[in-house]
């Protein structure tokens, strides 16, 4: 398997997971600042290759000199807020960078025997940002319609719809999947849930867009990591598939939920919780109200369901912080 964007959040866990069920994993990452290479040192299994996507001749040849036949695309800028202030890199990775790996497989598969041909894949993950907001009933499913609200977003539909016509015109195997929000260990702070807990444990103001009312469903990463194997191992080529948690939670009651948890494991000196520091600031721009998934194809045809309850997953991820946040005061105390 080629994975890149295999030292980001969600690509490294896949990483690791694909590796330990047998697969030969070769990573290529950008190592932007949202990259973790600690996520993956215990695994010296997996080639790490610093680069890009949009680099066609270095795709190509790693294609080549692994004998790839499995393609999975985690590569990607993906952060709203940053997308709003400068949505250049978002137009050049999530874009071109896709239109990139498409050529290259494309040639790369042209050169193989019918049989070979046969079992390669090529796995764009998407999100359900691209399918826009929704009211307070309904869900996304696979056969939603596209409605992309931010640059983010606008940039994976685009790509979803190249890697779409790459599978109708060119015959290219491919498949997209779709997620709700992600959590668990190895998140860029930058992403909510981290950001919480680490500016609860700094004292500093804990942000909240608005009124907090936004609502997200949240998915634990080894859930959605375990619905992409899923749709390498029983998808079928040009489907779509989405993956959900089941786990609808408006931003400020997330936010109490972590603040509890860290009054449990790290009372405040003067007894008061971490709730205390909720603020609220202005809301940014067309942030979509609510997202939330019915996996219904994913359920019928791959077997998917979430097996991570999410207060344990939860409590799961904010002990991790909590230990990385004590290794690095120690770290700090040894220098």
């Amino acid at each position: 398997m080629l994975v890149t964007g295999g030292c980001g959040f969600i690509g490294s866990a896949f990483a690791k997971r694909a590796e330990k069920a047998g697969h030969r994993v070769v990573v290529l990452d950008a190592m932007t600042y949202a990259a973790d290479p600690q996520s993956l040192q215990h695994h010296p299994e997996i080639t790490v290759v610093r680069g890009i996507i949009t680099d066609s001749e270095l795709v190509s040849s790693l294609l080549v000199a692994h004998n790839v036949d499995t393609v999975v695309n985690f590569a990607a800028e993906s952060h709203v807020d940053r997308s709003i202030a400068d949505p250049g890199d978002f137009m050049q990775t999530n874009i071109l960078g896709v239109y990139a790996l498409l050529r290259a497989s494309a040639a790369y598969l042209e050169k193989k025997t019918a049989a070979e041909a046969q079992h390669f894949r090529f796995l764009q993950i998407s999100t359900d940002e691209v399918f826009g907001s929704l009211g307070d009933d309904g869900h996304f499913n696979e056969d939603s319609s596209y409605d992309p609200r931010s640059p983010y977003s606008a940039s994976k539909a685009a790509a979803d719809h190249i890697v779409s016509a790459w599978h109708r015109t060119y015959g290219l195997p491919t498949i997209t999947t779709y997620c709700t929000n992600n959590f668990g260990p190895y998140q860029y702070p930058e992403k909510l849930i981290p950001h919480l807990i680490q500016c609860a444990l700094r004292g500093e103001a804990i942000p909240i867009y608005g009124d907090g009312s936004n609502v997200r469903d949240w998915i634990y990463v080894e859930d959605h990591v375990s619905g992409i194997l899923l749709a390498l191992e029983r998808g079928v080529p040009g489907a779509r598939y989405a993956f959900g948690g089941g786990n609808e939670r408006t931003n400020l009651a997330l936010a109490h939920e972590i603040c509890t948890l860290l009054d449990e494991r790290v009372p405040r000196h003067d007894g008061s919780s971490y709730a205390a520091q909720i603020t609220f600031v202005p809301d940014r721009p067309g942030h979509d109200y609510r997202y939330a998934i019915r996996e219904t194809r994913a359920e019928r045809e791959l077997g998917y369901r979430p097996a991570h309850p999410f207060d344990e997953a939860l409590r799961e991820t904010v002990e991790w912080y909590l230990n990385r946040a004590r290794g690095t005061v120690a770290s700090e105390v040894q220098r």
